[in-house]
This record gives C-alpha cells, sequence and structure tokens, in this order.
C-alpha cells in the first residue's frame, strides 16, 4: 500500500511538473480531442480498476487536450491562471479535508487570516465573511443580508412583493441570478443607466430610489460594480455611497474581477470603504486556482442575522454555518493564504499592475492598425477592439478554430467587439504582439 501510495505521488509530480513546464510558454495551437480519448471517455461505468499510473496518464492527457486557462495566451472570458503554490495549496487542503462549516481548529483561523488580508490588500473595513465558491454564491449571501436587513424576518415569512433593488445596466448577470433566488424578482432589480464610460448613474439612482419609495416599495440593496465583466468599468461608488446613506439603503460592491486593482489604485475605487458588503474572486485577479470566492461585510451579525440557526446535532455556539450558505465546506482559504505567505503581497499589485499595462498596450496597438477600432482606453485589463468592415463574432470564432490565442468577445451597445481579458501573470508583452499580429492576419484573411 505504502509503495502504491509513493508511485502514485511520484508520477503525479512528474505529470504536474510538466505541466507547469509548458505553461511558461504559449503552445503554437490547441490540438483537437484525439480519438483515442474520445473512445475512453465513452467508456461504461468500470467494474474493476486499473493501473493509478496508467489512470494518471489518461487524466493528464484529456487534460492537455482541454482549455487550460493557465496558459498565458488563454485571454477568454475572465480567466484563472492557476498559481502553483495554489495547487499545491489544493492537495494538502482536500488531503485532511476540514469541513469548515464548523470549527476546524487551525484552519479554521487560517481562513480568518486569509479574510483579514484580503480585506487589507483591497481596503475594505472587513469585521466578518467567508470564502465562497465563487461570486454567484458570494453576491447571494450580501443580497440575503441586505434583504434580511431591510425586511427583518423576510427569510422565515418571505420577500414581499414592494422589496426592490437596483444594479447597472452592465452588472454581472449573477445579481439578477441572486436576486431571482432570494424571491425579490428579477423584474424588481431595476437596471440603472450608465454613463458614456459606461458607469451607473447616482443621480438617476436617487431618483429611482425616489420614484420607487413614493409607490410604496422597499428598496433593499444598491450594488455597486467594482469592474464590468463587459468592459472593465468601475462605477463612481463615492457617489453611490452618498445616494445609499442618504436613503438608508445597503450598499453591496460587486468587485469579483475589478476588485484586486484597487490595491494599485485606491483611488479609483474611493467610497468602497463604505460598502456594507464586498465581494472578489481570489481565483480571477488574485491568480489561484478556482474555486475562492470571498465575501466580506462592515458588519458580521447581518451574516448571522440571515443564515443563523439552531439544529439537535450542531453545537450551539456560532459556527462558520451560522454566517455562510453552504453546510460542506473545503479550506478554499489555503490557497490564498499560501500564495500571500510564499509571494508577498507586493509581488500579486506588481502582477496586477502588469496584466493593465498589456490591456493598455494592445489598446495602442490596435488603434494604431488600419482597419481597427477601439473602444475607450482601458480602466481595468479589458480591451475592446474590432475589425471594420466584417463580422467580429465570425472573426472571433476563427481565431478561436485557429488556436494560437484563445479571445472572447463583447456586444456594445449592439456592436461585436474582440474582448481580450489580461489576468494572467504569464502573459508577456510578446504575447500580446503575437494577439494583435494573429488577430490582424486572421480579419484580412
Amino acid at each position: 500500500m505504502k509503495l502504491e501510495r509513493e508511485r502514485a505521488l511520484d508520477h503525479a509530480r512528474d505529470l504536474v511538473a510538466a505541466a507547469w513546464e509548458e505553461f511558461d510558454h504559449a503552445r503554437d495551437i490547441e490540438p483537437p480531442i484525439s480519438p483515442e480519448l474520445l473512445a475512453t471517455l465513452d467508456l461504461p461505468l468500470p467494474e474493476a480498476g486499473i493501473d493509478v499510473v496508467a489512470a494518471l496518464d489518461e487524466a493528464a492527457e484529456a487534460l492537455d487536450q482541454s482549455l487550460a486557462q493557465a496558459r498565458p495566451r488563454y485571454l477568454a472570458y475572465i480567466g484563472s491562471s492557476g498559481l502553483e503554490i495554489g495547487a499545491l495549496a489544493d492537495l494538502l487542503a482536500h488531503s485532511y479535508d476540514p469541513n469548515l462549516a464548523l470549527h476546524a481548529g487551525a484552519a479554521t483561523l487560517i481562513e480568518a487570516q486569509a479574510l483579514r488580508w484580503t480585506a487589507e490588500f483591497v481596503g475594505f473595513p472587513a469585521a466578518g465573511g467567508s470564502f465562497t465558491s465563487g461570486g454567484t454564491v458570494s453576491n447571494v449571501t450580501a443580497l440575503a443580508a441586505a434583504r434580511e436587513r431591510a425586511v427583518p424576518g423576510s427569510r422565515k415569512s418571505g420577500t414581499p412583493p414592494h422589496a426592490v433593488a437596483y444594479c447597472s445596466a452592465d452588472a454581472h448577470y449573477s445579481i439578477v441570478r441572486a436576486i431571482e433566488l432570494l424571491g425579490v424578482g428579477s423584474d424588481n432589480l431595476r437596471a440603472v443607466p450608465i454613463d458614456a464610460h459606461r458607469r451607473m448613474r447616482p443621480d438617476v439612482l436617487d431618483e429611482m430610489i425616489r420614484a420607487d419609495r413614493a409607490s410604496g416599495r422597499t428598496p433593499i440593496a444598491v450594488v455597486g460594480t467594482a469592474g464590468t465583466t463587459l468592459t472593465g468599468a468601475i462605477d463612481p461608488l463615492d457617489a453611490i455611497a452618498d445616494v445609499c446613506s442618504e436613503h438608508g439603503i445597503w450598499m453591496h460592491v460587486d468587485g469579483a474581477y475589478g476588485l484586486p486593482a484597487a490595491s494599485v489604485m485606491p483611488e479609483r475605487f474611493a467610497g468602497l470603504e463604505r460598502a456594507d458588503s464586498v465581494t472578489v474572486d481570489a481565483h480571477k485577479w488574485m491568480f489561484v486556482p478556482k474555486a475562492c470566492g470571498v465575501v466580506m461585510v462592515r458588519d458580521e451579525s447581518v451574516l448571522a442575522a440571515a443564515f443563523g440557526h439552531e439544529t439537535n446535532y450542531i453545537p450551539g455556539t456560532r459556527n462558520a454555518v451560522d454566517v455562510t450558505l453552504e453546510y460542506s465546506r473545503p479550506l478554499r482559504a489555503l490557497k490564498l493564504w499560501l500564495a500571500f505567505r510564499v509571494h508577498g503581497a507586493a509581488k500579486f499589485r506588481e502582477s496586477i499592475a502588469r496584466t493593465m499595462d498589456h490591456a493598455r498596450t494592445l489598446h495602442g496597438m490596435a488603434s494604431e492598425r488600419p482597419g481597427w477600432k477601439v473602444g475607450t482606453e482601458p480602466e481595468l485589463s479589458i480591451t475592446l477592439m474590432r475589425y471594420t468592415g466584417i463580422d467580429n463574432a465570425e472573426l472571433v470564432k476563427r481565431l478561436q478554430a485557429d488556436g494560437r490565442v484563445y479571445i472572447s468577445h463583447a456586444v456594445v451597445d449592439g456592436e461585436t467587439w474582440l474582448r481580450p481579458c489580461f489576468t494572467n501573470p504569464r502573459t508577456t508583452g510578446d504575447d500580446v504582439q503575437v494577439l494583435m499580429d494573429v488577430a490582424d492576419e486572421v480579419a484580412r484573411a
């Protein structure tokens, strides 16, 4: 048994080391899935096992023929770069397998410390919070607390039909999903108009709240976005906080993507410290592997009001299960805790700033290339660019099929744009140049 275990670990180490070495460089093209692998992945339930080394080889082959977001030229959506220390943290955490729903000794202290470090890194005065599977669960958690504060007892009696919430017209779909799950209903989620820079207009927000209050509605929350996934726009958080303060409404900031940039340019996120709750995904722009979401609140008692309960088999003292949505909670925090311990906050800031530079560099390149049109100067690490006179949605498909770079698109005001997003510290200036050259080549073909 011991020899078999060591053999498996040794082989897994070799496979992981080979993958990490490959991720240091972009490969020329994404390979298709081989017929042999397709046959393996079509096998029925096995009654008997196979050799562990052979099984690990099959898994590695499948992953090598998958879209690995850790690769430096994967620039679609908002990718995770799979920081190596985070992968090791997951191996450790899953080997010990503590359940963070209840007090788990030092593992609970690690989560609390990682939460404090995250709050300090982005500049939010958190009094409590938790690690989650990602922005969707984080937003549900925060907005459940907002609903309970606005309508005490609603977790038991249900959300009243007059409840209403507000977000930017460019807010992430997870806000819609959270509002639906909480029983407010997406018909009662007000999409606040945006300005020319695609940021929420606080003046219109104020008007909408006054109109809703006059008609007997109960506002439960305003959601500001610290970096939209469409263009990277940062809502004017301080002005939104003024409106929320005047009307006594919960202010939530969805910073799943953009909030880490507050560590390098805090002035662009002024007002963040006035929010009641914030979310950030460490598996996006803090580079660790999925899943590592964080939700933070100024007052932890609001989470207890929304989620606290007693059962016949869980001790009566407060546990994480009393301030979170989940019962089975892995030690997600270890990957970020170890990443901060090994690399330090300064290295994170340096990498975030460099990826922002990549976005600005590409914007400049595209603006100087004949036939290319660019969006506004990148606010974070997303660049919008399109080739005039052709179908840009089709161009994205051709670029993905080409395989030398992998990007996605965005539809802004009815126009389709190429939307590369830089969140990987492995991406270099050479990769940015290749992206521009390949996009130009394929567009002109």
